[in-house]
Parts: structure tokens; sequence; C-alpha cells
């Protein structure tokens, strides 16, 4: 599945990504803050392209203008890894993007795009979006997007070992198709 909007292309992840992929993973700031190590090598990044980003649904953020992945986005389904507590036909959207491309509104984007798949070709009925407390950049993407606050998890074990606070945005399918006929 490759989906394109005005700026992106959405497409699976690649072996030959690995590089790129190091390059932006590899950053402190990018993911810890989402709860996972940061990459520690070309092959590293290469194991996750193979492993968590062969997963249906996961794409790399490919802007037209670069031409490589800079970021990487996804829609997790309730009986898949994901830290949202969901139902059937529901989804979680999870997402980040390289330090440079900070700010450019890419991964709002791709998160568009991919509450369109979610609810215009896969008939969910919700679809949740969650952010570690601090990471304002993912609460700023949840706002854009039309997500509305649902609730918060305290104390919480995240992937790295520590406590965290996790924020739950929601958006369900009247929610979506009523914004969409509004535009």
């Amino acid at each position: 599945m490759i989906i394109e909007t005005q700026r992106l292309i959405l497409r699976p992840w690649r072996d030959d990504d690995a590089a790129k992929l190091y390059l932006y993973a590899s950053h402190p700031d990018i993911g810890p803050v989402a709860g996972w190590p940061q990459h520690t090598s070309v092959e590293n990044s290469l194991e996750v392209i193979r492993t968590i980003f062969s997963a249906p649904e996961t794409y790399a953020v490919v802007p037209t203008s670069v031409g490589h992945p800079v970021g990487c986005c996804g829609i997790m389904f309730h009986n898949g890894l994901h830290t949202a507590s969901m139902q059937p036909r529901e989804a979680e959207i999870g997402y980040w993007i390289g330090k440079p491309y900070w700010g450019q509104g890419l991964i709002p984007e791709a998160v568009k795009a991919l509450l369109a798949r979610c609810f215009d070709e896969l008939g969910l009925s919700a679809v949740w979006c969650g952010y570690y407390d601090g990471n304002a950049k993912s609460k700023r993407v949840c706002e854009k997007c039309g997500f509305t606050y649902h609730h918060t998890n305290r104390n919480i074990l995240s992937p790295l070992g520590d406590i965290r606070t996790e924020h739950f945005h929601l958006m369900t399918a009247e929610a979506y198709h009523a914004h969409k006929a509004s535009l």
C-alpha cells in the first residue's frame, strides 16, 4: 500500500532505507520521548525495519522534495502492539519524524492521510492517538488533526522501563465524517 498526499509518499519500509532510518532515529530527541531507544547502528535500524516496521500499515514518511524516509507513521489495530485500550474496529495511530523536519506540518499531513485510510477505506469506528507527558509536539499533532482528549493513564511502565504518564486522544468515525463534510 502506498499513500500519496500533497507533499508526501507513505510507503512500506525497505532494507535499503536502513542508513536514512539510522540518521534520524539515532538522535536522542526522537525515540526516548516516544518511549523507544535511539538506534545504535545502521544494523540496528535494519533489524527494526525487518521486525517492527514490517508490520501491516506501517509506513516510511517520504517527503517528495527529499525522496527518502525522514520518519515513520502507522496504524496499529486492537489485536496488535499498541498502548491504547482498544476494541475491535478501533486502531491507534503512531508517528515520529526526524528533527530536521520538525515544524513543517509533515506529520499532521501524514496522520490525516492515515485517518482517511482508517475511516474511508478500513471502516473503523474510532482511532486513538497517545503521547507521553512532556511531548508537546505530539500533543500538537493530535490537536491539528482534530482528535479530542479522552483520558490520561498515570504511573505506567514505558518500553524503556521508566514510569510515565500517557495522554490519549480519540477520533470517532462520526466526528471524522462530520468534520470532513464541513470542509
